[in-house]
């Protein structure tokens, strides 16, 4: 188990993102917790040299629905990365074992389908404090590492690097 912030990133290593058109797709479900995901992605974002106006964000009921989300926005919106941001919770069902295998397949499959590609930014926890302490506690925001990896992504898609600075 991790016990450190992993979120640390060092900017110089980072592909500059400001021609990059980035797409998050959002889970209503536990908001306390995807809600401080979706801050710290966009923070970096910005941090990283997104310009705001080139980041789309939108919303699904549940972390199920996100599959569906990427999907149209690969479709409909022209952006070069997508970060899926989702918070499933372990409970006394297999509720949970049915979601998280259906949101990672289908996130999968999304990279394998299309040219975008999709970020897994999806907190499968046994507890809510779990999932806490990984959305800005102790162990950092996955947010921050999921952006991270969304801009070297949408680098590697045009230049086949993802250390390389964009200067068009």
């Amino acid at each position: 188990m991790a016990t450190d912030n992993l979120s640390y990133y060092d900017k110089a290593t980072i592909p500059n993102a400001n021609s990059f058109r980035l797409g998050i797709v959002v889970s209503e479900w536990n908001p306390e917790i995807t809600q401080n995901l979706k801050k710290a992605a966009i923070e970096t974002l910005l941090d990283c040299g997104a310009k705001r106006e080139n980041i789309i964000s939108w919303d699904v009921p549940g972390s199920f629905e996100l599959v569906f989300g990427c999907k149209k926005m690969i479709q409909s919106q022209k952006v070069d990365a997508i970060i899926a941001i989702g918070n499933v919770i372990q409970g006394e069902t297999k509720h949970f074992d049915f979601v998280c295998k259906g949101v990672t397949q289908g996130i999968m499959d999304l990279n394998v389908k299309y040219d975008i590609p999709v970020i897994f930014c999806v907190l499968t926890d046994n507890t809510k404090q779990q999932s806490l302490d990984r959305s800005g506690g102790k162990l950092g925001n996955k947010g921050i590492e999921c952006a991270v990896a969304a801009i070297k992504m949408a680098s590697l898609k045009y230049f086949g690097k993802s250390n390389e600075t964009i200067g068009f």
